[in-house]
C-alpha cells in the first residue's frame, strides 16, 4: 500500500512551503508531506531572488498581484518579527531620468496609491539627498519597500511543518500523478508511490510539466528566462544606501537593472546586487549562458507562442542579451542610474530564473494564475512570478481555501 497523506505538495519553494504551512496548521489532525526533487528547500527561484519585500506598487489595482502583495507583505513581516528571520524595511527609490520618464513615474505613483502603498513624489534635491551618487531628474519615494532573507523564512517554514507533524521530502521528484477515486497517487522517480486526498502543484519553473503529469493541460507553458546580477565590491558598496529602481518599460514585464541592498552581509557591511537583465535561459534551470538543456530548449523554440513573443519584442531581447555577453553593456545601463559605477566595482553573483508564463497566442500572463479541477482534488499554480515570495502567505491563504471548498480557484 502507498503512504497515505491528506495533502501532498509538490514543490519546496516559498509557495509550496507556504500552503502546506498554512493549510496543516488550521488543523493539526491532517497530515502533509511536501515533495523537493532538490537536496534542500528554495533551490531555485525563491533563494535566487534579490530578496526584495514589494510594497505592490507595480500591479493593476483590484489584480491577485496587487491585493495578495499587499496582504502578503504584512503577513511576512509579522513571519518574520516573530520567528526572528532577518528583515528591514529601508525604502527604496524609482528614478525618472527625464521627462517622458516622469510622466510615467506619475502613473506608477497613482497605481500605488490606489493599492494603499506609501509612496511620495520627490524632486531630484531630496532625491540626492536619500541616494547621493544616483542620476534622474526626479523620483517616487517607497518607504515601505523591505528586504529579507527568504531561505531562512523557507526554513522557517519547513520547520513548523514538521514541528506539526508533515513531511519534508528532499530528493524526491515526481514522476507520474495518477487520479483515484479517493484523491490521487504520486509516483516519484524512485518508484515510490505515495497517495493523498488532495494534491497541490507548487513545481515553479516546472509547474506547466507537473501538471500534464496528472493528465491536466495548462492554460499556459513556462518559458525560462534568466536574470543575470552582479555585485558591488566592498569598496564600492556606499554608492547605493537603500534600494534604487528605474521607472518601468510598461510594454515588458520585468523591472530593468537596479541596485539592491541585501539583508545578507559580511565583515564589509550589507552586500549590494546591481542587475538583473531578462535573457532567454536555454535550460529550465540555466544560470549560466553555457547551461544547455537540449529537451528544455527545443520545447521553447518549438512554441509558436514564445515566437509571437520574440518577433513582437525581439529589439528589447536583443539588448538584453546583449548586456548577457558585454559586461560594458550591462555597466553603461547600471550607469543610467548610477553614473559614478564601473566596471572594475563589480563582480559576478549568481543569476536566477524566472518561470513566466505565456498563453497561446504569445501572451505573458501578466497576473498570478491558479486552477483546479472540478472537485478540488488537484490544484495548480500555473502562474506564480514576483512578487510571489512576498504574497506567498497570502497565496498560501488563498489556495487553503480552494483545498477547504471556501473559495474558487483564480486563473
Amino acid at each position: 500500500m502507498p503512504d497515505h497523506a491528506d495533502l501532498i505538495v509538490i514543490g519546496g519553494g516559498i509557495v509550496g512551503l507556504a500552503t502546506a504551512d498554512r493549510w496543516t496548521h488550521r488543523d493539526p489532525t491532517r497530515r502533509v508531506i511536501v515533495l523537493e526533487k532538490e537536496p534542500d528547500v528554495a533551490r531555485h527561484q525563491t533563494g535566487r531572488n534579490s530578496g526584495v519585500i514589494h510594497s505592490g506598487l507595480y500591479y493593476k489595482p483590484g489584480s491577485l498581484k496587487a491585493r495578495t502583495c499587499r496582504r502578503g507583505k504584512a503577513m511576512l513581516e509579522a513571519f518574520c518579527q516573530e520567528h526572528r528571520v532577518p528583515w528591514e524595511r529601508c525604502g527604496k527609490v524609482v528614478v525618472a531620468l527625464d521627462q517622458r520618464e516622469g510622466e510615467r513615474l506619475d502613473a506608477l505613483a497613482q497605481r500605488g496609491l490606489a493599492n494603499g502603498v506609501e509612496c511620495r513624489p520627490i524632486d531630484r534635491t531630496e532625491l540626492r539627498r536619500l541616494e547621493p551618487h544616483v542620476a534622474g531628474v526626479r523620483g517616487l519615494h517607497v518607504p515601505e519597500t523591505g528586504i529579507v532573507d527568504y531561505v531562512a523564512v523557507c526554513r522557517k517554514l519547513a520547520e513548523r511543518i514538521e514541528n506539526a507533524g508533515g513531511e519534508v521530502r528532499t530528493r524526491a521528484r515526481a514522476a507520474k500523478i495518477v487520479r483515484t477515486n479517493t484523491g490521487a497517487e504520486v509516483e516519484l522517480a524512485t518508484g515510490e508511490r505515495l497517495h493523498a486526498t488532495q494534491i497541490v502543484n507548487c513545481a515553479g519553473l516546472h509547474a506547466d510539466r507537473v501538471a500534464r503529469l496528472a493528465s491536466d493541460e495548462p492554460q499556459a507553458s513556462i518559458v525560462p528566462f534568466r536574470g543575470e546580477y552582479f555585485e558591488l565590491k566592498p569598496d564600492a558598496r556606499g554608492l547605493c544606501k537603500n534600494l534604487i529602481y528605474p521607472v518601468p518599460d510598461p510594454a515588458f514585464p520585468f523591472l530593468g537593472v537596479h541596485f539592491t541592498r541585501m539583508v545578507e552581509r559580511d565583515e564589509y557591511g550589507p552586500k549590494v546586487e546591481c542587475g538583473p537583465n531578462a535573457v532567454l535561459a536555454f535550460a529550465r534551470e540555466g544560470y549560466t549562458n553555457r547551461d544547455i538543456d537540449l529537451d528544455d530548449l527545443a520545447e521553447t523554440l518549438g512554441s509558436a507562442s514564445f515566437w509571437r513573443l520574440a518577433l513582437r519584442h525581439w529589439r528589447t531581447g536583443a539588448g538584453e542579451m546583449w548586456r548577457s555577453f558585454s559586461k560594458p553593456a550591462f555597466v553603461r545601463a547600471l550607469q543610467r542610474l548610477m553614473p559614478d559605477v564601473r566596471a572594475e566595482h563589480l563582480e559576478p553573483a549568481p543569476a536566477g530564473v524566472r518561470a513566466q508564463a505565456l498563453a497561446p497566442g504569445g501572451r505573458l500572463l501578466d497576473d498570478f494564475s491558479i486552477t483546479a479541477d472540478a472537485d478540488g482534488r488537484v490544484v495548480h499554480v500555473v502562474n506564480a512570478p514576483s512578487p510571489a515570495a512576498t504574497a506567498s502567505l497570502a497565496i498560501a491563504e488563498m489556495i487553503a481555501d480552494v483545498l477547504d471548498g471556501r473559495s474558487t480557484p483564480r486563473a
